[in-house]
């Protein structure tokens, strides 16, 4: 099931991938942030492949021409890879991450924002996101709070949706497009609960043995629905629109594991709509 062989080469592929990248990318990143987050993306996109990630997308990003809080379900750092090679966009990490072997290093020159989860942090957090977002950079986030077994969706944490509560800086709230994701077939077949295991991390799993068993696999199919975009004006509290979001995440991750995908999104008229 999990070839040795297979994995080694693509760990390899993928070494190798990053340190070619690496020099030209901090290049890029010292002159320009904005670019940087493109650049990401096609270095995510790469790596997609090398791990062996077939990725189908339903519906459309919503358009970068403004920032963008992008929610999304979360089974794996795995994810990072899938939503990374879609979007030019920076991930919200737990502090933690920036202390990992390799990822950590990575995270940080990614431009990762680093947030504490724990109890009277959230005006911090909520501040520093909020910079980025007024200074251009879109985010992802994964509002779990953690990764999970890959077959359902855990709750959403409202406190991590205050940073959409108050208008950036040209007067406007911040647009939120829910985002589900979800590992449906392995070589072409679908894949059952004790196969997603492989892809989701969760538990007492180690990162290094995860990551060994996820490249010695065939190949993956992911698929990713971007759902329609809103803002809190349309639900009126954060928590409101965190249990939107949870809902229609939650929906489109058992209708892609069902293999009903959802219909393409209409944009919301708050937030631009470009080609993915």
């Amino acid at each position: 099931m999990v070839n040795p062989f297979v994995a080694t080469l693509r760990l390899i592929a993928f070494l190798g991938w990053t340190l070619v990248l690496l020099p030209p990318y901090l290049a890029v990143l010292a002159a320009s942030g904005f670019h940087a987050a493109r650049f990401t993306r096609f270095y995510f996109r790469r790596v997609a492949r090398i791990c062996g990630f077939h990725v189908v997308v339903h519906g459309t990003p919503a358009g970068l021409v403004r920032p963008v809080m992008f929610v999304s379900n979360h089974s794996s750092y795995l994810d990072i890879v899938i939503l990374g090679s879609l979007l030019p966009a920076c991930f919200v990490a737990k502090t933690e991450v920036a202390g990992w072997p390799g990822f950590g290093f990575l995270a940080r020159i990614a431009r990762t924002v680093f947030v504490a989860r724990r109890r009277g942090g959230s005006a911090r957090e909520r501040d520093l996101l909020r910079r980025r977002l007024d200074g251009g950079d879109s985010l992802i986030l994964f509002p779990e709070g953690t990764s999970n077994d890959g077959n359902r969706v855990l709750p959403f944490k409202s406190s991590l949706f205050a940073v959409v509560e108050a208008p950036l800086a040209d007067s406007s709230l911040p647009v939120v497009q829910p985002v589900s994701v979800a590992y449906t077939r392995l070589d072409g077949m679908p894949m059952g609960r004790a196969f997603r295991s492989f892809y989701a991390w969760y538990g007492d799993m180690t990162l290094a043995g995860h990551l060994f068993e996820a490249l010695g696999l065939g190949e993956a199919t992911v698929e990713v629905t971007f759902h329609a975009p809103v803002t809190l004006a349309d639900f009126g509290d954060r928590k409101a629109l965190a249990n939107h979001c949870h809902d229609v995440v939650a929906n489109g991750v058992v209708r892609a594991l069902c293999g009903r995908p959802l219909p393409p999104a209409l944009p919301h008229p708050a937030a631009a709509v470009a080609e993915a």
